[in-house]
């Protein structure tokens, strides 16, 4: 497996990562031992850069890693995330949560993870999103801190705007910018990208495969399951679904060509983007982790990214990333 550096942070990761979000919630039921021989594969085949967050299935993410983790932690570079509470009594409701960035809550909730993980220290600590409330000099003020304490080796921010990246790296180096990023989500070169190389970090980009879209495999909304985020996302709605199928299909005709699959050619055009960037595709399934990794032996000449250009040109995917009202949707506060 290829490594890359996480930044100026002096940790190497592989070149591909392993959202684990999946596993716990958010896309169909769970299947915790599915999960466990998931993560189980991915190490055994070079996978070192695993992704999780505080909020993932309420704290259970965390827990089912801290097995993995108890037994190969020299393999594993961990990430995780803070600042995205839910509301206690609506959990599942994207509309009632809160993104807290306060000194006082970033400690408490690095030690919680680190509780739940069974671990001293965090590889890579993120603030899962900005708080607009909070001046970002304090949120990072306070992850530098657990730098120096030695409850942490790296930080990173996710969503982030170019702005808040300059002065949270003015308080203290950052390692990572995770933002969504692949084919249909291109938010990152509208200057998120160019900041991270001026200053030198690692884009991590989450799903890279659009949600799934990306693959092919997914030909009507009536695949998903009745908790799935997916149904209420814009892009799987309506005429939207339609507009984007269409432009999954233009993929699936060039990896035809290419002797590849659609979510294989998606992964190379975002690891093609560049050594500085990482993709974390998630799954919960040995053999979808499978197909990711086949994409680290597609190679994309200039002529094959051309065609994909053309096939699917930036701005090209039909709705928004998120509904209206919902956490992810107040990603660039000042």
């Amino acid at each position: 497996m290829e490594q890359r550096a996480l930044g100026k942070s002096g940790l190497k990761v592989s070149r591909m990562g392993l959202g684990c979000m999946g596993m716990s919630e958010f896309y169909g039921p769970a299947d915790e031992a599915e999960s466990r021989a998931t993560l189980e594969m991915a190490v055994d085949r070079g996978v070192s850069f695993l992704d999780t967050a505080d909020m993932y299935g309420a704290g259970k993410n965390e827990e089912l890693l801290s097995d993995i983790l108890r037994r190969r932690r020299k393999e594993i570079v961990l990430a995780t995330k803070f600042g995205i509470l839910r509301d206690p009594h609506a959990p599942t409701d994207a509309t009632r949560r809160r993104i807290v960035g306060k000194a006082e809550y970033v400690r408490s909730a690095c030690e919680a993870s680190l509780r739940r993980l069974k671990i001293e220290v965090i590889d890579l600590y993120y603030q899962h999103r900005v708080d607009p409330s909070t001046p970002i000099e304090e949120t990072v003020g306070a992850m530098a801190q657990l730098v120096k304490e030695g409850k942490v080796r790296a930080l990173g921010l996710s969503e982030a705007s170019p702005d808040v990246i300059r002065r949270a790296a003015a308080v203290h180096p950052i390692a990572a910018l995770q933002s969504e990023y692949s084919l249909w989500t291109r938010n990152p070169e509208d200057g998120p990208l160019e900041t991270c190389r001026a200053l030198g970090i690692t884009l991590v980009p989450y799903s890279p495969l659009g949600r799934g879209f990306l693959t092919g495999q997914i030909r009507t909304p009536a695949d998903f399951a009745p908790d799935d985020l997916r149904r209420n996302n814009p892009r799987f709605e309506g005429e939207n679904f339609q507009k984007n199928l269409a432009l999954v299909e233009e993929v699936g005709t060039l990896a035809r060509q290419k002797g590849c699959t659609p979510g294989q050619l998606a992964l190379a055009w975002v690891m093609a983007q560049g050594d500085d960037v990482v993709p974390i595709p998630g799954t919960k399934r040995r053999k979808y982790l499978e197909e990711n990794l086949g994409a680290l032996e597609v190679r994309l000449s200039r002529e094959d990214l051309a065609s994909i250009e053309a096939a699917f040109p930036k701005g090209a995917t039909a709705g928004g990333r998120y509904a209206a009202g919902t956490v992810g949707t107040r990603t660039r506060p000042s």
